[in-house]
């Protein structure tokens, strides 16, 4: 089973510690566990795709809204000065779980890039997963959880 299989399979009432922020009805949104900033979230589709041609229109369409949720609640909490917003399909392209369709939505500042990764082989994590989960977790408080 996928990371993203394995996450969506999981019991809601471990969603906090497993860092999913919120499950809709195609799609759920969820930390990234190696966050190039902080605030790097993802939404990934329940449905198992490696293709955006195989994923119907309507998760299409709910994963679009759910980074639009999302960009509102990073500006709320971080106020970015701009954003990354992008899939990786298929692993010459970068995808670390090729056969799993993810969107990355990365909050992004002036002078943030660091060369850590590049040369000590290594991430900055200025914040806790944790404490950017709990900042996240109230914007999407009053949004339909769905048990699917």
């Amino acid at each position: 089973m996928c990371l993203f299989c394995a996450k969506a399979a999981l019991d809601p009432t471990h969603d906090r510690e497993e860092l999913v922020l919120h499950r809709g009805r195609l799609n759920f949104v969820l930390l990234n566990l190696y966050p190039y900033t902080t605030g790097h979230v993802m939404v990934s589709p329940y449905a198992h795709v490696g293709r955006l041609d195989a994923l119907s229109p309507e998760a299409l369409v709910e994963m679009m809204e759910l980074a639009q949720k999302l960009q509102n609640a990073l500006e709320g909490c971080y106020h970015p000065e701009g954003y990354n917003l992008g899939m990786n399909i298929g692993k010459c392209a970068g995808a670390g779980v090729a056969d799993h369709l993810h969107l990355h939505l990365l909050p992004r500042w002036t002078g943030d890039s660091n060369f850590m990764t590049v040369l000590g082989e290594t991430r900055v994590q200025p914040e806790e997963l944790l404490t950017t989960y709990d900042k996240l977790a109230p914007f999407f408080s009053s949004c339909h959880q769905s048990a699917r």
